[in-house]
């Protein structure tokens, strides 16, 4: 099935939102943590590919920290029905988003209507809070160093859907469940 998304006005929500942090406190979470140099420090960092550890969020949040070595990346996905906020501990990093709320789901390809695409770098100490079914990637464009930060998502992440994209088009690729992840 492809859709055509048109304009850029966010959808009506029909789900009441979860109880539990708001995307503000994960952010406040978030950048606490990643001020905390014996935390950041405990990571194992792997030349190769990204590490992470599980760290208890508040309110029943899920909450990591993750090591990105250079040149690695999330590739386009979102976090379902969870808000979240993540925070750069070390390095920078940049992410890629669409400022547009796409639909939840039956869809397997959309094209985008231009303009919908937003860009930021975030170096150690800058964070970021994103709402429910927020698209986006997070990259280490650095060719050699690695970056750290740490994440927060409330409700716990149901799943994680993957995209592709080619120009305009993002494509439905891949939904992983918790135990693909932990």
């Amino acid at each position: 099935m492809s859709s055509s998304l048109l304009s850029a006005a966010p959808a009506p929500s029909a789900a009441p939102r979860p109880s539990g942090p708001g995307a503000a406190e994960l952010l406040d979470f978030a950048l606490r943590s990643a001020a905390d140099p014996e935390l950041i420090a405990s990571l194992p960092l792997d030349p190769e590919g990204r590490t992470w550890v599980r760290l208890d969020g508040p309110g029943g949040s899920e909450a990591w920290l993750i090591g990105w070595p250079p040149g690695t990346g999330t590739g386009w996905h979102d976090h379902a029905e969870s808000r979240g906020a993540f925070a750069t501990a070390r390095g920078r990093l940049t992410e890629h988003s669409l400022s547009v709320r796409l639909p939840s789901e039956g869809w397997q390809s959309l094209h985008l209507a231009n303009g919908l695409d937003r860009s930021r770098a975030l170096v150690a100490g800058a964070g970021r809070a994103f709402g429910e079914h927020h698209v986006h990637e997070v990259l280490n464009e650095s060719p050699t160093e690695h970056a750290v930060s740490v994440h927060a998502y409330y409700p716990p992440l149901p799943l994680i859907r993957r995209y592709s994209r080619s120009g305009p088009v993002l494509t439905l690729e891949q939904v992983e469940r918790p135990a693909d992840w932990q």
